[in-house]
């Protein structure tokens, strides 16, 4: 115990008259010690303003967090308010087309789509079993899609009006002037209408539709809009570029016409 208390002797005295001496100086020096208690307070006060500003950093950053969160929710949430829209007003359209054709329709799904964009075929959910045959016209309420080409008992493939084998007579409104149109396997947003004489006035915005002479689409049927007109060297027709009006990229469901050409007709047409 006596080794200890030598060992810690000198440094307990130490501290001990430090203390003392500290107590006397604060207690004599009114002054220093005010001074002493200012700069404590000014000291922590920027200790606490800073971790204030610490403290509001990391709620800022979580209260953002928080509101991207909330707003990503609700732009998905009005994504699929609008796609729900969208798929309603195209639902309500095909009704009421079906109801006020004059024709037999059979109402069919697209299942697939030929996304290659060389021969553009559709697949659609309805076949033999429902009616279909082989040259039936494929139509929406915006206008034509195609014609079925090969029928299976429960789905059938739709030749395009993308395809450089589609073509059918037209009539441009409201002038009547006869002419063919196709795919000339260029853009997908246009078709190309041919043989329309020089004589004939066409101008950019008229309505181009089936002209039914081709026996698979009825007369009337719409078709698209004149985009541009150009004059071809040396031709006595006009090179005349039409916007389809129904698009295959958004199209998703479609009616087939229950009709197919005469066969006596067809061999005489071609």
């Amino acid at each position: 115990m006596i080794r200890f208390w030598n060992k810690i002797r000198d440094w307990t005295l130490l501290f001990g008259l430090l203390f003392i001496s500290t107590v006397v100086l604060l207690s004599v020096n009114e002054p220093m010690l005010t001074g002493l208690r200012a700069r404590a307070l000014e000291t922590t006060g920027s200790v606490e303003t800073w971790f204030a500003w610490m403290g509001n950093y990391v709620r800022a950053i979580e209260d953002n967090q928080t509101l991207r969160e909330e707003n990503f929710q609700l732009s998905s949430e009005l994504a699929r308010a609008r796609e729900a829209q969208t798929e309603n007003d195209r639902l309500r359209n095909l009704l009421a087309f079906g109801k006020s054709s004059e024709f037999s329709l059979i109402p069919a799904q697209i299942v697939s789509k030929d996304v290659t964009r060389e021969r553009n075929y559709l697949v659609i959910d309805v076949g033999s079993d429902d009616g279909v045959e082989e040259g039936m016209a494929v139509v929406e309420p915006r206008g034509i899609l195609g014609k079925t080409v090969l029928v299976g008992r429960r789905f059938t493939r739709v030749m395009s009006y993308l395809n450089s084998e589609f073509f059918t007579p037209v009539k441009i409104l409201p002038s009547e002037s006869d002419g063919l149109i196709r795919w000339d396997g260029e853009r997908h947003d246009r078709l190309l209408l041919e043989h329309v004489v020089r004589s004939q006035e066409v101008i950019p915005g008229q309505i181009v539709v089936t002209s039914g002479y081709s026996g698979v689409f009825q007369p009337g049927f719409p078709i698209g809009k004149i985009d541009s007109v150009f004059v071809r060297p040396g031709m006595t027709t006009w090179q005349i570029y039409v916007t389809p009006l129904a698009r295959l990229d958004d199209a998703s469901h479609v009616f087939v016409i229950l009709s197919i050409p005469d066969p006596e007709r067809m061999e005489i047409d071609s």
